[in-house]
């Protein structure tokens, strides 16, 4: 292939994805400006603003096209399998200790049960 051609075709591509996420961005634009302000009264945004809440959702919600920790079926349930393992060889007071860490770890609250019934239903 000539190199004329690689760099002619190195060209376009770049002038279709700058295309592509101009649509993008101005979709998102006109999208924001149709729906925000009518639904939650809030603001319009300008071009740089979406481009600018683009790129803040890619930091927050996307990858960065590292490594996939998603693992699409391979070995996806290993974990389950280790946890498993991992609890059937915890004695009952191991249990409770593990149990207790995770519940003080994420702050979990019980519910507490009303003072005049004291049964549960799976009693």
């Amino acid at each position: 292939m000539d190199r004329s051609v690689k760099v002619g075709k190195i060209v376009v591509m770049i002038i279709v994805g700058f295309f592509i996420m101009f649509g993008f961005v101005f979709g998102t634009m006109k999208l924001w400006n149709w729906l925000v302000p009518e639904l939650f009264n809030g603001p319009f945004i300008n071009f740089w603003q979406a481009l600018g809440l683009l790129a803040l959702s890619k930091i927050f919600l996307w990858s960065f096209g590292g490594k996939c920790h998603c693992n699409h079926g391979q070995g996806s349930g290993a974990w389950k399998y280790y946890w498993k393992d991992k609890w059937s060889k915890m004695n009952p007071e191991d249990r409770e200790k593990f149990k207790q860490k995770l519940k003080d770890k994420w702050c979990y609250k019980e519910e507490s049960a009303p003072a005049g019934n004291s049964t549960t239903a799976n009693d």
